[in-house]
């Protein structure tokens, strides 16, 4: 792997709290970013805003305006976690689709790879920038845009599963699925959206659960437990 994109879950950096950040929740997951850092990967972060936000759920607020409340959490969320990543000794960027004064830089797919070579932390916030369109959605553009070898997927569910394990206690886990039979059988990896935008662009992903110990860096080094989705 010479680059990753890595996708937060907002809600497993809050931890038990269910909002706002767990801090040694997300101080380890800087660590394990170090790692892979200090051995030459390229990471790119994307994170979700559900620790925050999330505008689907409201009945009372336009749908624009609700994305756009939800866009802005997930620009806090990068804000805060690229900090707790520079205090562990890593150098950071935020990129955004949209301008947010002197917190980001607007995101271009040439500042990206300027700030890779320089081994910068990439944090790409803001989604799309545009409403209707999911943070699944947003870092599967960015993967395919920086040329990810990977969308690493760390979610508070450790893989995919033919039900939803919430649910139901028959439910049973994927080792490895292809993303036309996510399509298919619309397993939820991702949106819909980004389903098929991965498989368009032959975007591989691996999914797995974010408090599970060093699995970050255990997914890179062939320690993976969770479910790879092929292309």
């Amino acid at each position: 792997m010479q680059r990753v994109l890595l996708k937060l879950s907002g809600e497993a950096l809050a931890g038990e709290k269910k909002t706002g950040f767990d801090e040694e929740t997300v101080r380890g997951v800087a660590l394990q970013i170090k790692q892979l850092v200090d051995d030459g990967i390229q990471v790119g972060v994307v994170i979700g805003g559900g620790n925050f936000w999330r505008g689907r759920s409201s009945e009372n607020i336009d749908r624009t305006k609700a994305d756009q409340i939800g866009m802005l959490a997930t620009v806090m969320n990068c804000i805060y976690v690229s900090e707790i990543c520079r205090s562990v000794g890593m150098k950071t960027s935020i990129l955004t689709p949209f301008e947010c004064g002197s917190f980001t830089k607007l995101f271009s797919k040439d500042r990206a790879n300027k700030y890779f070579s320089k081994n910068m932390v990439v944090f790409f916030a803001g989604g799309t920038g545009h409403p209707y369109f999911s943070t699944d959605t947003g870092v599967v553009l960015r993967a395919v845009e920086v040329e990810a070898d990977v969308i690493l997927l760390a979610k508070a569910v450790d893989g995919v599963y033919d039900h939803d394990p919430k649910t139901c206690a028959e439910a049973r886990k994927y080792d490895e699925v292809s993303i036309h039979e996510v399509i298919e059988k619309n397993l939820q990896v991702v949106d819909m959206t980004a389903s098929i935008l991965a498989r368009d662009n032959g975007m591989p992903m691996w999914v797995f659960g974010l408090n599970t110990k060093d699995s970050i860096v255990n997914a890179i080094k062939g320690e993976f437990k969770g479910t790879k989705v092929t292309v």
